[in-house]
C-alpha cells in the first residue's frame, strides 16, 4: 500500500515489441464466418488497438491481404501437416508477409470429438476456405484434420519449425510444468498456455489452474502467456500482473464476432478495468520492481482452498467464469 505509483500503465513488452495493452488477439479459424471482410477486419481493429493478431493456419483471407490492411503486430498460429511441405510454405511465406512469430499449436495430434459440429454434420458453407492453403476437402473441418495433420510429432518439430524461417517460435498448448520444461529444452522463445478452449477434451483442467506452476517450471527463463480463460479485463489485470509475464491472448466473442467493431468491444471491456485494477493489485503497486514469476503467491491454490473452505461458491460468480475457462462448455452427454 502508499506504493505512489501514480497513473496506471498498462503497456508492457513481448518479444522486443511494445503492447500499449497486455492483450493480443487469439488464432480462430474461418474469420469469414463471422464478418463478410473475415480476418482483414479483424487486422484493421488490432491496428487501431495497437496489439497483435494472431492469424490462424485456416485463415479465410490471405496473408498478404491481412498484413496490407493493418500496422498491428502479426503472428501465425501453425499447425503441423503430415506433408512437411506445407508447413515450410505457409512460415515461409508468412515471414514474407511480414508476420513476426510463429506459434506452434502442441495439443491438436488432430481436432477432438466435438459433438456440437458431429450432430449437425458442421460443414463449412460456400465461399468459406483457408486461403493460405492448396488442395480441397477443407468443407469438413474434423475430417480434414483427421487425414492431414501429423499425430507422430515429437519436440523436435520445435527446432525444425525454426529451421523454417527467422522468426521467433512459440508453442501453444501446454498444461503442464513438464511440458513446459520440454518445451524450453526443444528451443521454444516462449509458451502459451492453452487448453484450446476447453474443445478437445472434457474435463481438461482450466488455464488459471494450471498457470501457476507452468511459471514456476519456467522460472523467467522464456515469455508465458495465457490463451482463454479469462473473460473481463480485471481477471486479465490480474492474469497480466500476477502470472502470464504480462500477456494474454482472449479469441472468442468480441475479438471475433463483429468484424471491425468486435475488437472495439473487447477493447472498451479490458481497458478500462486494467486501469483500475493496475492501481489496486499489489503487483500492479509493485510493477517497477515485479518480484519472480516462481515467488508469486499461488492465486489459484488460494482459491481451490477457499471453495473447500466453503468460502467460494463452485460454480457462480464472476471469480468462477475467470477460473473456469470451460464455464461454457462443459461436458457433453
Amino acid at each position: 500500500m502508499l506504493a505512489g505509483c501514480g497513473a496506471p500503465a498498462t503497456d508492457t513488452r513481448i518479444l522486443g515489441r511494445p503492447w500499449p495493452l497486455p492483450f493480443g488477439i487469439a488464432p480462430t479459424a474461418y474469420h469469414a464466418l463471422a464478418h463478410p471482410d473475415g480476418e482483414v477486419a479483424a487486422a484493421r481493429a488490432a491496428g487501431r488497438l495497437g496489439v497483435p493478431l494472431v492469424a490462424s493456419t485456416f485463415a479465410s483471407r490471405a496473408f498478404e491481404d491481412i498484413t496490407g490492411a493493418t500496422i498491428a503486430p502479426l503472428w501465425l498460429q501453425v499447425y503441423c501437416f503430415r506433408d512437411r511441405a506445407t508447413t515450410r510454405e505457409l512460415g515461409r511465406r508468412a515471414e514474407a508477409a511480414g508476420f513476426e512469430v510463429l506459434l506452434l499449436t502442441v495439443d491438436a495430434p488432430h481436432l477432438g470429438r466435438w459433438l456440437c459440429d458431429l450432430r449437425n454434420d458442421f460443414r463449412l458453407p460456400d465461399g468459406v476456405a483457408p486461403a493460405n492453403l492448396s488442395g480441397g476437402g477443407f468443407s469438413s473441418p474434423g475430417g480434414h484434420t483427421r487425414t492431414e495433420f501429423d499425430p507422430a510429432l515429437d519436440w523436435s518439430v520445435v527446432e525444425w519449425l525454426r529451421s523454417v524461417s527467422s522468426l521467433s517460435v512459440l508453442v501453444k498448448g501446454v498444461l503442464t510444468a513438464e511440458d513446459a520444461r520440454l518445451a524450453l529444452a526443444a528451443g521454444a522463445d516462449g509458451i502459451v498456455v492453452s487448453n484450446h478452449g476447453g474443445r478437445q477434451l472434457d474435463g481438461a483442467p482450466a488455464t488459471l489452474d494450471v498457470l501457476p506452476e507452468i511459471a514456476r517450471a519456467g522460472a523467467g527463463a522464456c515469455r508465458l502467456l495465457l490463451d482463454g480463460g479469462v473473460r473481463r479485463g480485471a481477471g486479465g489485470a490480474r492474469t497480466a500482473l500476477e502470472r502470464a509475464d504480462r500477456g494474454l491472448l482472449p479469441g472468442r466473442r468480441r475479438a471475433v464476432h463483429g468484424g471491425q467493431r468486435g475488437p472495439g468491444a473487447l477493447r472498451r471491456e479490458v481497458r478500462g478495468d486494467p486501469d483500475a485494477d493496475v492501481v489496486l493489485l499489489p503487483a500492479g503497486r509493485r510493477r517497477a520492481q515485479p518480484a519472480a514469476l516462481g515467488q508469486l503467491p499461488d492465486v489459484a491454490a488460494d482459491r481451490r482452498g477457499r471453495r473447500a473452505a466453503g468460502q467460494l461458491h463452485p460454480l457462480g460468480g464472476r471469480g468462477a467464469a475467470l477460473l473456469r475457462t470451460r464455464f461454457r462448455y462443459g461436458p457433453q452427454p
